[in-house]
């Protein structure tokens, strides 16, 4: 089975399962065993989910200052539990493939396989609130062919997205390419290097 046969179901599995409360604050119910990457894989989309529908809720133009600025807050810190999430999952594939002996001319690539994977998670929310979009009983007729157009897109989008991960992981199983884990560093967060934070005048 390719890596994305894996992924792209349990994404489709998550964001089903958000929507049967469709609640920001509804706890999550993994039900994969902890440590296996189908937990991660299930984790990372969750969080993606309920983001996706908090910067809708901040979006609101009626929405009480203080309540903005509190969601504003816990986007943020969802964007640091993405990022450290996708990092754990680079890790995964180095420990997968780090023993792979790199053949002669072997190439890194621009963008490492959990980022790849992390725009495969974005896809499937794109792809479930388009087709709401389609079917949307009280939208006009020109609004649902433009969001099909759109759909179709998204579409050959994961398609695409899909097959150049599975070939991507297939270079490092033969060694045509060979990857490196980055942290990220963010620095707004850390108290040590945001000037707000540490007090720099």
């Amino acid at each position: 089975m390719n890596f994305t046969e894996l992924a792209n179901p349990i994404f489709q599995n998550v964001i089903n399962d958000y929507h049967k409360t469709d609640n920001v604050d509804t706890p999550i119910q993994n039900p994969y065993e902890a440590g296996t990457i189908e937990a991660d894989l299930y984790l990372k989309n969750w969080i993606d989910t309920v983001q996706w529908h908090l910067e809708d809720i901040i979006r609101d133009p009626q929405i009480d200052p203080v309540e903005a600025l509190a969601l504003k807050r816990r986007i943020d810190k969802s964007n640091q539990d993405r990022t450290d999430l996708v990092e754990q999952i680079d890790s995964y594939f180095y420990t997968l493939y780090h023993n792979v002996k790199a053949q002669d001319g072997a190439t890194i690539n621009t963008e490492s396989p959990a980022w790849a994977v992390d725009r495969l998670s974005i896809l499937a929310l794109k792809i479930y609130h388009m087709q709401e979009q389609v079917d949307r009983a009280d939208a006009t007729p020109e609004h649902k062919a433009q969001c099909q157009k759109k759909l179709d897109v998204l579409l050959e989008q994961r398609t695409d997205l899909s097959t150049a991960i599975d070939q991507l992981i297939a270079d490092f199983e033969a060694g045509r390419k060979y990857m490196k884990v980055y942290k990220q560093m963010k620095m707004y967060n850390d108290p040590s290097t945001n000037p707000v934070l540490y007090g720099k005048k």
